[in-house]
């Protein structure tokens, strides 16, 4: 489930504490699944040159990181060219405004029947505002990503946070504002704060697995973050912590006892490599030499009780708790990470 319709999953839950009505929690779903797919992951052939039958992956994410795979498929850029691609992602954001009209109740009917708009801190008249500004945020958060990696600018970590809360929580926050809108009850409990911490737990956790996980590399190619030159969150670490040791970013460093340049070095990220030498490397200066996986999984853990500690504060929701559980990493200490193929244990 992690990384797959998590999305689906969390409305599903907040809805134990929202009671939406089911026609609007099925818009809102279907909504934030379009709006996910053109942004981020992919969306079905059927949105491209009269209504293929065949899934693809489309993604102005995948054209902006120049991916090769989603979920273990082409990307659809590859296949159907850059321009197709753009256009029809750009027509499911509009498809998923469409879905706003249907969400308003007619007046009289409907959640304000039950629930007064002074006593929602989200109303149906926030509907636009809401997905507007959260798609804002979104494209915020992607243009800072997109100018670390092509400026090979590490950002710090309470930048990449702040990038992360901006990216990753959009989509999130959408959700549940809108759920929020259209709930029968708790409409007047804060619930951003808790869909913060998800935002921030679920991308750490893709970042760690992505240089981690084998059915990761499977679906998406070996750490193929280093490929597209991300600046994820174990990376920032690694770089960071060492200011001295650029071991990390240089290939020069690997071939010579000479200090790099400050200016300039043939960076490992600018490299953007594809095959496994150059991420191995790279895999084992963080574990071994910056222990940035190890600091990984710690935020993770500390962020993933205080997200235990906000769901218990808001009354405690067995859903939400059942995710948390999915999204949990356990530290494994046998674990050496290679190339697929070639994962074996230190034993």
């Amino acid at each position: 489930m992690p990384g797959k319709d998590i999305r689906g999953a969390l409305i599903s839950a907040f809805s134990a504490w929202l009671n939406v009505p089911e026609d609007k929690l099925q818009i809102i779903q279907r909504m934030v699944g379009m709006l996910h797919n053109a942004s981020l992951l992919y969306v079905a052939a059927k949105f491209i040159m009269a209504c293929s039958l065949t899934l693809m992956n489309i993604s102005i994410d995948d054209i902006e990181d120049d991916s090769q795979l989603r979920r273990g498929q082409p990307v659809a850029h590859k296949i159907y060219g850059t321009p197709q691609t753009i256009n029809c992602a750009n027509y499911v954001y509009f498809l998923a405004y469409q879905e706003l009209f249907a969400l308003r109740s007619p007046p009289g009917l409907g959640a304000r029947d039950v629930l007064s708009a002074s006593d929602r801190l989200y109303s149906e008249a926030d509907l636009d505002m809401i997905v507007t500004g959260e798609l804002l945020n979104l494209h915020r958060g992607q243009g800072q990503d997109l100018l670390w990696r092509d400026s090979l600018i590490c950002p710090t970590e309470e930048e990449y946070l702040a990038m992360v809360r901006n990216k990753t929580g959009g989509l999130f926050r959408i959700a549940v504002k809108l759920m929020m809108s259209c709930a029968t009850s708790n409409a007047d409990i804060d619930y951003v704060p808790l869909v913060d911490l998800l935002g921030v737990l679920f991308q750490i956790r893709d970042d760690y697995m992505n240089l981690q996980a084998d059915d990761y590399a499977s679906n998406k190619g070996f750490a193929e973050d280093l490929t597209e030159g991300k600046f994820s969150f174990p990376i920032v670490h690694g770089v960071r912590q060492q200011s001295g040791d650029r071991q990390l970013l240089s290939t020069a460093s690997m071939h010579s006892s000479q200090p790099p340049s400050d200016r300039y070095v043939p960076d490992i990220l600018q490299k953007r490599p594809s095959t496994p030498t150059l991420k191995i490397h790279a895999i084992k200066h963080l574990r071994e030499k910056t222990k940035s996986f190890d600091y990984t999984l710690e935020v993770l853990r500390i962020i993933e009780e205080q997200t235990r500690a906000e769901i218990t504060r808001l009354g405690g929701n067995s859903r939400l708790e059942v995710i948390l559980d999915m999204l949990h990493v356990e530290h494994r200490p046998d674990r050496v990470v290679c190339a697929p193929g070639l994962y074996h244990d230190s034993s």
